[in-house]
């Protein structure tokens, strides 16, 4: 099966290269200053015994939507009022360039924590850098559940494609049988959540990834791009850019991921454990000012704002129409369907314990990644969770933010979760899971 040509490779990784190297060498930080009507969070005294060992810190984040809770503690002072006056939340080009930038760490020009796909601390943790090296990463928080979407191109819309992907196997094969080869569906990182969505997707329709479809990787504000230019067939990734290629006219949503698993672990707040581990005053200050980031961009009275705010050029820049009516739960599938309002199924940040990073979610992306070849099959899963997955950190800061103890969990487990096919998935018997299906490469 043949993969993109050279010329679209260079294309992609060149917009890659050149972004990085502004990240790396010409970046500055955003301003602390809203263009928003809201006045900033005024700073609190903090106590000398709880103050920060630093003020500094260099997070990253990509231009999706579930980015906010970092871009929204930065423009609100949030990150001041605990401390961290000196914050720098800055852009990425991709997801290889944020693993990166975290492996050499903000003294060597990169960056100390990022809003990222929870599998990739994992990977990083494991080995899985450029330089083939550990390094050890610790997730601090969820940034969101739901709120990814599986975008189809418009040639295949008559199909009515939604949930199941079976229609789309059986297009595939009618075209094969009329001479064309080549088929495409792209993700942002391999191993990574928009990855797995895709990858469950397919196989429980029959489609076996790598063998039926080709799956690559494309830095998310790339994808409508590429699929206006007809080299993929559908894709996965986070919003705005399900919604922009709607409202585009070039293609249209499958599906929203809460649909296929309700209320699914998506991004995470990672940082260098090393860092952690010399700085935990600041790492606790950071986490509390996106918690409390998190609960701001949850309330529906905010949405309008946050998104007008992300959409500024200096952190998205793309429409704010194009982010603001999936933020609220309004979903225009753009195939006919009629519009959903107000959807549960909506992105949340903090709501039904959004922001909190369960174990048991974490074991399920590792798991997984066995399944499809990522990590090796002999990998102690709930021992590197136990080392990565930081749990303790956010009820610490949690508490010492005044959070109710009843939005704070008291398990480190949601128990069995039920995915769109019937599927079940018990963190306690993830090998069951694992042997139970069907498509896999292990």
């Amino acid at each position: 099966m043949t993969k993109f040509s050279r010329r679209q490779f260079i294309l992609t990784a060149g917009a890659a290269t050149a972004a990085s190297l502004l990240a790396h060498g010409c970046s500055s930080a955003p301003t602390n200053t809203s263009t928003s009507t809201s006045t900033t969070v005024p700073a609190v005294n903090v106590n000398p015994a709880d103050a920060p060992e630093v003020t500094a810190a260099k997070l990253g984040f990509i231009a999706l939507t579930d980015s906010a809770p970092l871009i929204i503690a930065k423009e609100k002072g949030l990150f001041d009022k605990y401390g961290m006056k000196d914050v720098e939340v800055v852009k990425q080009a991709s997801w290889p360039v944020t693993r990166d930038n975290l492996e050499i760490g903000s003294q060597g020009g990169g960056i100390d924590g990022a809003h990222i796909l929870t599998p990739m601390p994992y990977f990083m943790s494991l080995g899985q850098t450029k330089n083939k090296q550990p390094v050890p990463m610790y997730i601090l928080a969820r940034l969101n559940t739901n709120g990814q979407g599986i975008s189809v191109a418009n040639a295949y819309k008559d199909l009515k494609i939604s949930l199941d992907s079976k229609g789309l196997k059986n297009a595939f094969a009618q075209a094969k049988s009329g001479g064309k080869t080549d088929f495409n569906v792209a993700m942002t990182f391999p191993g990574g959540t928009h990855d797995l969505w895709m990858r469950y997707w397919l196989a429980a329709g029959g489609i076996v990834p790598e063998q039926d479809v080709s799956v690559v990787p494309i830095p998310p504000p790339q994808m409508v791009a590429n699929m206006r230019t007809g080299n993929m067939e559908a894709f996965c990734v986070g919003e705005p850019w399900n919604a922009q290629l709607v409202n585009q006219g070039i293609g249209y949503t499958a599906l929203v991921t809460g649909e296929l698993w309700q209320d699914h672990p998506e991004k995470a707040l990672a940082m260098r454990s090393d860092w952690v581990d010399k700085h935990p005053k600041a790492a606790k200050a950071i986490l509390m000012a996106v918690q409390e980031a998190q609960q701001w961009c949850e309330k529906p009275e905010n949405k309008e704002e946050m998104c007008q705010i992300v959409s500024q050029a200096k952190w998205f820049k793309v429409p704010a129409t194009d982010i603001i009516e999936r933020s609220k739960g309004n979903i225009d599938y753009g195939d006919g369907r009629p519009l959903v309002t107000n959807s549960p199924l909506r992105m949340k940040f903090w709501a039904d314990n959004a922001s909190y990073p369960y174990k048991s979610h974490d074991l399920w992306f590792l798991t997984e990644n066995i399944r499809w070849g990522n990590i090796p099959a002999d990998t102690n899963i709930k021992e590197i969770v136990d080392k990565v997955n930081r749990e303790d950190l956010w009820r610490e800061a949690a508490k010492t933010l005044g959070v109710a103890a009843a939005e704070i969990p008291t398990s480190t487990s949601r128990g069995i979760e039920t995915f769109f096919d019937g599927v079940k998935f018990d963190p306690d018997k993830p090998e069951e899971y694992l042997k139970s299906l069907a498509i896999k490469k292990v």
